[in-house]
């Protein structure tokens, strides 16, 4: 019997479709020792994880030894004087030690912060300060050492510094350190309401905010794995996503070993979509999950025969139902939409049981009561475009909802006005129940699976001396979703022309993060303004 049914119960109509959902759990829940070491002692050759990389490397780990990694990765954190409620940050990409570390510092009290490799100096910089990071593990691999380096010499603040699978200068290889610590490891005092990890997510009117989850986090991605992705015990989970982004604990961990299922990881750096469909055939991987951005492309370059897939599913962004069409005529399978946010767990979702729409988000998971909002604050009708909001249900915990902002409480009371969850996300709901997306109430971008601030973006243009002022948006883009395009009013002296959007272009790419690149620049004249001044995006996108 999957783990996961001690944790909660369930209830189901007469077609076996789930319409209850009730977590309990201990007061001192700790995936770590309550999940992981649990299932270990009972199955230790259970798989948990099957791992290769592009290279043909290739491993698979055991929740026997797992947990036995990751005691010995707790102790290796441990005496380095690592403790209950440090923030260690994790830039690992998809290298296998991050299942290692996060267990490991879930089990010793820690606050795991993932990041991913794409950051520049100046964002990581940015999260050390604010976040008061006391240890970094990074990957070895490309300039990612070197740009830690940098921004820890900035900074002034982390104490220490591991990279992983080979030395690097000015670290500790915590490969090395975790062959040779010891395997014992007694069970540290921590609360399920105790924060567990934090993720940075981008805002529209600043830097990324940290958003924080307690110990209970896992337990709702429950709904997630069982419900959505549908995954099977003993089979294998494929998820497209990078550690640095929450989509791995959406897909690659906690709701996927509580319902008995393991996790295929590849490690690649370059999306090829036909590797990907190599790897699903070769592992034989039961249920996939990927942004709208994948299966675009999957459907452009044609789709393999993939007789081990049984079930697929996509969030993240819009999904275009031209897309849903094409991928159920190559593979019979339909993709089965969801929502949620760094901030949650899966709010709106085709769950098993259910129908999909295509390009519909689903209806409300059983875990939560939503509601689609006027700006007055009434309840708006089947098919009048509102706000998104989660209505709590006789005021209790909303379990798998971040418990707080980082160093921000004003920020989280803005989110959670008038008692209710404002997800800032607008959309509508047809008479069958079935949620559609509209847009963002904030001018948050949404790009190939990444969510970009705004503010991130004009604040590097605004450094070039032939920006005056500028605003950037996201436009549709076939393959992306949305591309990032910025509107520039030139600075007195200089001339549009192709060779300037070039050059900008480049300046502001070489210092941004990969996924935040600028892909198209508009001179204009003037900018669209308020009375009070501010530039309107709204009418920059109508244009």
């Amino acid at each position: 019997m999957s783990i996961y049914k001690r944790y909660c119960d369930e209830e189901f109509d007469e077609r076996g479709k789930l319409t209850g959902f009730h977590i309990h759990h201990p007061d001192n829940f700790n995936f770590g020792y309550d999940v992981v070491d649990a299932i270990a002692d009972e199955e230790p050759g259970k798989r948990a994880i099957m791992w290769c990389n592009t290279e043909g490397a290739e491993r698979m780990f055991t929740f026997g030894e797992l947990k036995t990694l990751s005691n010995k990765a707790a102790n290796v954190l441990l005496d380095s004087g690592i403790k209950k409620g440090d923030k260690v940050m994790l830039m690992l990409k998809r290298h296998y030690e991050y299942w290692i570390l996060a267990v490991a510092l879930h089990k010793i009290g820690a606050i795991m912060i993932p990041v991913t490799n794409m950051l520049t100096v100046h964002d990581i910089v940015y999260r050390i300060k604010n976040a008061g990071i006391k240890a970094i593990v990074c990957t070895s691999q490309d300039d990612a050492p070197e740009k830690v380096l940098e921004a820890v010499n900035e900074s002034k603040m982390v104490e220490h510094l591991w990279t992983v699978q080979k030395d690097c200068a000015g670290f500790r290889n915590m490969t090395t350190d975790i062959d040779n610590a010891g395997e014992e490891l007694e069970r540290i005092d921590t609360k399920a309401l105790d924060p567990m990890m934090l993720y940075f997510t981008s805002g529209t009117t600043g830097y990324p905010k940290g958003v924080i989850h307690d110990y209970t986090y896992p337990l709702a991605h429950i709904i997630t794995a069982k419900y959505w992705h549908q995954v099977q015990e003993d089979g294998l989970h494929f998820a497209v996503a990078e550690t640095g982004w929450a989509k791995t604990s959406w897909g690659k961990i906690y709701g996927q070993w509580l319902a008995g299922c393991a996790v295929m990881v590849f490690d690649f750096d370059n999306f090829d979509p036909k590797q990907l469909v190599t790897i699903i055939n070769k592992y034989k991987v039961t249920t996939f999950c990927a942004p709208p951005t994948v299966y675009r492309y999957l459907v452009k370059k044609g789709i393999d025969k993939m007789s081990s897939l049984v079930h697929a599913t996509t969030a993240g962004e819009a999904l275009n139902p031209e897309v849903f069409r094409k991928f159920r005529e190559s593979t019979g399978i339909e993709l089965m939409e969801g929502f949620g946010q760094t901030e949650s767990t899966l709010i709106l979702g085709n769950l098993a049981g259910t129908t999909p729409k295509p390009g519909a988000m689903g209806k409300e998971t059983p875990l939560y009561h939503v509601e689609v909002m006027r700006e007055d604050g009434s309840i708006a009708d089947a098919g009048e475009v509102g706000e998104l909001v989660i209505v709590p249900r006789d005021n209790e915990k909303q379990i798998g909802i971040f418990c707080k902002y980082l160093d921000n409480e004003a920020l989280y009371k803005h989110a959670w006005r008038g008692g209710v969850y404002h997800t800032g996300d607008t959309v509508w709901k047809d008479e069958d129940g079935y949620f559609w997306f509209n847009g963002r109430i904030d001018d948050v971008i949404k790009t190939g699976g990444f969510r970009v601030g705004p503010f991130e973006i004009e604040n590097v243009v605004m450094q070039h001396p032939a920006v005056l002022e500028c605003s950037a948006i996201g436009v549709p883009d076939t393959l992306r979703g949305q591309a990032i395009k910025v509107f520039i009013h030139l600075a007195s002296g200089y001339e549009a022309s192709s060779d300037l959007q070039k050059e900008i272009k480049e300046f502001c790419n070489s210092q941004l993060a990969e996924y935040k690149w600028i892909r198209l620049i508009e001179f204009v004249e003037e900018m669209p303004k308020t009375i009070s001044g501010k530039i309107k995006k709204t009418d920059l996108r109508e244009q």
